[in-house]
């Protein structure tokens, strides 16, 4: 029986994401999420750091707490800015006797790979696999047990702006975390979704629309090829509501998630909203916010159809839109009609993360399990001994007054009954 827990933590611009996942024999189930706001992040920029180690520990001390096991190690992910990829081919004589490829000979080939040196300002994330060469035939699997005399790995090693890397594990660490491993939040993405798979005969234009920024990357041919940042986001729309009508910025920005139709050619006038300042009530049709936001609107499209003309004009493309900006109303629409590429909206699958801005936090699972055969390590997140104490039934102790706690052992009182008759 195989049973692995993982934590994988995201520190978006406005919020801590924090999932709990356990790989159990071949099924992978969320045990819980946790998201915990924070001010502390401008434009990726770690502006107020106590800050960002706070809403860190809250999260990491929320989620132990429920699943009753210390939280000690994640899988962080590192935002693609400046990202930088460098493609190399590493070959490497087979080491065993009988020889067959064994994961020690790629382990050996990542080891080689990982001793460039990368450009001032950047730091190296990861070393990807993408491709093995063996007998002259090439594969995107690992070929262990395969016979020959040497083996040739594709291997990119994936940069990004080291700063920033830097500064988020230091914040990890902060909050009393071991950091078990890091992906670039684009690459994570890709593998939760699957994209890589879609790029052998087209190019896939992935953008990641949150509140302050849009991360624009391009896959092809199985790969991650680059990653370009615009500096506009849902923020910047909601502000233009703020400005004109004086709402909450909170409010603003849930009225353009939930309450826009981006692609709507005629908007209702029918009231949509309404509030009260100052004894004097308010109204605010879908007319009057489609009219706030489209300055801005135009603007963030203006930008994105410029960076990827180049990319439609080059060939049969396909774009896929993640993150905050998932939970717009015709969004995808919106983004075809203006680029002129087939698009939609790519929401997880898995049950209790089915949220597009949990996507890359997701992915982090997936990307990392990969990884863990060249990391060469079994460690965990959690601790083992404090969670297999906690899921055997009474071995939780109950706070005693909780009216909740008492309806959980009720409950696992009743189930143990049943099994026994």
């Amino acid at each position: 029986m195989d049973k692995q827990i993982f934590a994988a933590l995201e520190i978006a611009d406005h919020e801590v994401r924090l999932l709990v996942g356990e790989f159990f024999n071949t099924r992978f189930n969320i045990i819980k999420v946790e998201r915990v706001p924070v001010a502390g992040v401008q434009f990726h920029q770690l502006t107020e750091p106590n800050e960002v180690v706070k809403a860190i520990r809250r999260a990491a001390e929320n989620a132990s707490r429920m699943i009753g096991a210390r939280i000690e190690r994640v899988l962080l992910s590192i935002p693609s800015r400046d990202m930088m990829r460098k493609s190399l081919k590493i070959t490497v004589p087979v080491s065993s006797f009988d020889r067959r490829v064994t994961v020690l000979d790629v382990r050996e080939a990542v080891k080689n790979a990982m001793k460039t040196k990368v450009e001032n300002g950047l730091a190296l994330i990861s070393a990807v696999c993408v491709r093995y060469t063996c007998n002259g035939i090439s594969t995107r699997r690992m070929p262990i047990g395969e016979l020959c005399d040497e083996l040739t790995v594709d291997v990119d090693l994936l940069c990004a702006n080291r700063k920033i890397a830097f500064e988020y594990v230091n914040c990890v660490e902060q909050a009393g975390l071991e950091v078990l491993d890091i992906s670039l939040d684009s690459f994570a993405i890709a593998k939760e979704a699957a994209l890589f798979e879609q790029t052998m005969d087209q190019n896939l234009i992935l953008i990641r629309l949150e509140e302050q920024t849009t991360t624009l990357s391009l896959l092809s041919k199985g790969k991650l090829a680059s990653c370009e940042i615009i500096e506009q986001g849902i923020d910047q729309w909601s502000k233009a509501l703020v400005e004109r009508y004086e709402l909450p910025p909170a409010e603003a920005v849930r009225l353009v998630k939930y309450n826009t139709r981006l692609n709507q050619r005629r908007p209702l006038q029918t009231p949509i909203y309404i509030w009260s300042k100052n004894t004097k009530t308010y109204t605010l049709s879908e007319k009057e916010l489609c009219e706030a936001i489209r300055e801005p609107l135009e603007s963030w499209m203006g930008q994105i159809e410029q960076m990827c003309r180049p990319i439609l004009k080059a060939g049969k493309t396909q774009i896929v839109i993640v993150g905050e900006g998932g939970e717009l109303q015709e969004i995808a629409e919106y983004v075809q009609d203006h680029l002129g590429a087939p698009a939609k909206v790519y929401y997880p699958e898995t049950l209790g993360v089915r949220d597009s801005s949990l996507t890359g936090c997701l992915g982090l699972f997936y990307a990392y399990k990969d990884q863990q055969p060249l990391l060469n390590t079994d460690q965990v997140s959690v601790n083992a001994a404090q969670f297999e104490k906690a899921v055997t039934i009474g071995g939780l102790k109950k706070e005693k007054n909780s009216v909740d706690d008492s309806i959980t052992k009720r409950l696992k009182d009743m189930l143990f009954e049943a099994k026994q008759k």
